[in-house]
């Protein structure tokens, strides 16, 4: 693994360089190829990702799987330490993961729900977390209690306040929404919640890689996120953060000899550390190009990220709001690197279809994804549009104008 143990060393070096967007493009081959407006979905990855992969792939190929994975026991267990780092929180406490929902799920799933008890959601929540509130209420009688929007369209810090008495087990926050720029007040809804004596459990699936991520100032008890949106790395990757004091009180819904300790013909016990909600099988090649992520997003500075990312957002929106016809529909006191937009005369998916062709990429998201919101606001879909540092101002400025020939277009 001497490749591997070059990237380390080169993403060392890179810890005290500011945020430079030449080299950024550079070390993202993609970046050659089209203008990269679906962070959000999947970012590209840079070169020490895709290295970092093909190294470990390669080691398998010429000693075997199993024995690659001896071999480099430290630089996988190196990973824990370096998402850890990457959240303020301590390598035990890390749990490395195949998705963010396989994640969610396991902190989710583990929880003793009870008739009568009640979650506390907003109303942008994802649709995999709230089909979960779904089914818990089906299997364990559970309410599920949407929290109103303040008046910039955010979870209501006051509402909530109000909300919380002695029936609300488990408060669940989706970081930032999937289909507007909204990042919802994390750290503020904590100190709520741990006041309450509630459980606190934040999808951070677009938040990790583009905002700074304090679990001890969120004061959250739970944590999931993906590799492959803003962190830049392989798909197929994601974490849990299980606060210490919470492990040991959870059993997971799903064991396996990863996960416990198979002590006698009628006995197991469960390891003491967030590894208990892991799987033994996983690809240790993609955990490796996961870890070279989020070091390498640690060596830019996470702070000059977070900026460099705001920056372009708002440069975007006042770009694509100077286009008659297209209306962009993000909310929040404060937003993140998704921008969503629609247009007067041409549908979300024509609109990805036509850019695309020209090498832009951006996504749609549609009602089914965050219904609550999108049905309020009476939306059916929107283009969804995310920067990342190493896009530029150049690749923004053409998205407008390609923009802006798609719509004249669409009125002949």
């Amino acid at each position: 693994m001497a490749a591997a143990e070059h990237l380390t060393r080169e993403q060392k070096q890179t810890s005290d360089m500011s945020l430079d967007v030449k080299k950024a493009r550079k070390e993202t081959p993609g970046t050659r190829n089209v203008a990269h407006f679906n962070n959000a979905g999947a970012s590209l990855m840079p070169l020490p990702v895709t290295d970092a992969v093909k190294a470990y792939l390669q080691l398998e190929s010429d000693i075997g799987g199993y024995e690659a994975a001896a071999k480099s026991a430290e630089q996988i267990g190196a990973v824990y330490q370096s998402v850890a780092r990457l959240l303020n929180a301590n390598p035990a406490e890390i749990a490395l993961m195949e998705s963010a929902t396989r994640a969610w799920d396991m902190a989710f799933y583990a929880l003793d729900f009870k008739p009568g008890e009640r979650i506390l959601t907003a109303s942008n929540e994802y649709a995999s977390n709230f089909i979960a509130f779904l089914q818990a209420r089906k299997r364990y009688g559970v309410d599920i209690g949407i929290v109103e929007n303040d008046e910039h369209g955010q979870i209501s810090l006051e509402a909530l306040r109000e909300a919380m008495d002695e029936r609300v087990k488990l408060v669940a926050l989706t970081h930032v929404a999937t289909n507007d720029g909204l990042v919802q007040p994390a750290e503020e809804v904590g100190k709520i919640v741990k006041e309450a004596g509630a459980l606190y459990l934040l999808d951070a699936c677009q938040s990790a890689g583009q905002l700074c991520l304090d679990v001890r100032k969120i004061q959250c008890d739970f944590l999931s996120a993906t590799g492959r949106k803003y962190l830049r790395g392989p798909r197929g990757t994601g974490f849990l953060y299980v606060k210490r004091e919470m492990i040991e009180k959870l059993e997971p819904p799903l064991l396996d000899l990863q996960a416990a300790n198979w002590v006698s013909p009628d006995s197991y016990e469960i390891r003491g550390d967030a590894r208990r909600f892991e799987a033994f099988e996983s690809s240790l090649a993609c955990r490796m190009g996961l870890g070279a992520a989020v070091d390498y997003a640690l060596g830019w500075g996470m702070e000059a990220i977070q900026e460099r990312i705001a920056e372009l957002a708002t440069a975007l929106r006042s770009e694509l709001s100077k286009i008659p016809g297209i209306t962009v529909h993000d909310r929040g006191e404060r937003k993140g690197g998704i921008v969503t937009f629609a247009s007067d005369r041409i549908s979300p998916s024509e609109i990805q279809d036509k850019l695309r062709s020209l090498s832009i990429n951006v996504a749609v998201t549609q009602a089914r994804h965050t219904r609550l919101d999108m049905e309020a606001r009476r939306l059916d879909g929107l283009v969804r549009a995310s920067v990342h540092y190493f896009n530029t101002e150049d690749e923004i400025a053409r998205l407008g104008l390609e923009l802006a020939r798609i719509q004249t277009a669409a009125a002949l």
